[in-house]
């Protein structure tokens, strides 16, 4: 970490989870401003051109129905193009659900426990609600209704409205650093960093349907799903490992050590490659990309990057991967299909890009500055900084809305 930046905070261990702590009244927390009071004082430096940050031309998915795959995951959307399986997500795919989405970007706030909400077109921030605890990710419903800002430390979800970029009332989840959709829309599962496991939800009631011990993966963190959708790799920052998880069953498999087995900022962020042959998974401690085999069984070789690689994602094609150097303010630019480089932006007067999302048409890459408290917006054809938005104290998982695809696997807005 450069000198400069805020080191790196412990999240805390809780003995307890308070779930019937958090009450209906919590969400009387939850109360916004108008564009009005917020416009003036956003303060966003603009360099370089805008770019196109208007809404894309839409394009619905694809109309011809792929064949089912027998040994995929039961009530999963199949596969179109086993080449490219985020061929359904490409730019301006824009479901009819998402069409009716504000393009609005959601900065949750791990230190002012509120979410700030910029206009992808002005760069103005446009909404502040102020909730509680620590935010840590805004997580897209399976069905692209619903954003999710999540709260790992009052144990409670707060839900908004992408047609208003407004929230609704609080409710309680456990333990939810980081939250997932199963590929069938079945479950929604928190990832309770803290107490080492899985938390399986039914995503419309929210009642606890299963419980998957981890206790070999500690800091159990990020998370993507195999190709037929059976399988779930989570990421275990502080273990240098990943656990392997059945979805059908809900049942550890197994965990796959990194060669190097950094536990102190270790693997974070995860990718499945377009083609299914292998993920991707980010490795701070190790400054680079661990790369682990499709059938999730090793780790085949690894690829640096930048100090502290922290978040990974892919542009509408799925040809380039884009990976944040949280330590050197830089984005490392790879094949998404071989991890070869490709080229290194490196943000103007350094910074600490953490987390992020492309817009629709995927012409922008938005990014947090996790230990600088703004928000950066890159153009993906060269890198440049378009602009730098000051937020609040501790800017986190944000999510861009709306994305492209047929359904979400959560995260900041993981689709396919």
């Amino acid at each position: 970490m450069r000198s400069g930046h805020r080191p790196e905070r412990t999240r805390p261990r809780r003995t307890a989870v308070r779930v019937g702590a958090v009450l209906a009244a919590a969400a009387l927390v939850a109360a916004g401003c108008s564009s009005s009071d917020v416009a003036d004082s956003a303060g966003a430096e603009v360099s370089g051109s805008a770019g196109t940050a208007t809404s894309p031309t839409l394009a619905p998915p694809t109309s011809t129905t792929p064949p089912v795959d027998p040994d995929a995951l039961p009530g999963m959307p199949p596969v179109t193009d086993p080449h490219n399986i985020y061929s359904e997500a490409g730019a301006g795919m824009l479901s009819d659900t998402a069409q009716q989405a504000r393009p609005l970007v959601y900065v949750p706030h791990n230190d002012s426990s509120d979410v700030w909400v910029i206009d992808q077109n002005t760069f103005e921030v446009v909404g502040k609600y102020q909730l509680s605890g620590e935010l840590q990710h805004v997580v897209p419903s399976y069905d692209m209704k619903t954003l999710y800002a999540i709260d790992d430390t009052g144990n409670h979800a707060t839900p908004f409205d992408p047609n208003t970029g407004t929230p609704g009332e609080t409710f309680p989840v456990i333990d939810p650093y980081n939250m997932y959709f199963t590929p069938d829309g079945a479950y929604a599962i928190s990832v309770a960093e803290a107490r080492k496991e899985l938390v399986w939800y039914d995503p419309h009631t929210w009642e606890v349907e299963d419980t998957t011990p981890t206790p070999e993966c500690s800091g159990i963190d990020h998370a993507d799903f195999s190709a037929d959708g059976k399988t779930a790799l989570f990421t275990c920052e502080f273990a240098g490992r990943v656990a392997v998880v059945d979805v059908l069953s809900h049942r550890l498999e197994r965990v796959i050590d990194m060669p190097t087995r950094n536990k102190h900022m270790g693997p974070q962020d995860i990718k499945l490659a377009p083609d299914a042959s292998k993920y991707f998974v980010a490795d701070c401690d190790a400054d680079g990309v661990w790369v682990v085999d499709g059938a999730a069984t090793k780790v085949e070789r690894f690829i640096p990057t930048g100090q502290c690689a922290h978040g990974i994602y892919l542009t509408r094609d799925a040809q380039r991967m884009f990976v944040t150097n949280r330590g050197e303010g830089s984005v490392s630019v790879l094949d998404a299909y071989t991890g070869e480089p490709i080229t290194k932006w490196h943000i103007p007067g350094g910074g600490s890009p953490d987390m992020g999302g492309l817009n629709a048409a995927g012409t922008q890459l938005w990014l947090s500055g996790r230990y600088d408290d703004a928000v950066y917006v890159l153009d993906t054809s060269d890198g440049h900084l378009i602009t730098k938005i000051p937020v609040g104290d501790g800017p986190h998982g944000l999510a861009v809305w709306p994305q492209p695809g047929r359904y979400s696997l959560g995260h900041t807005g993981i689709t396919r």
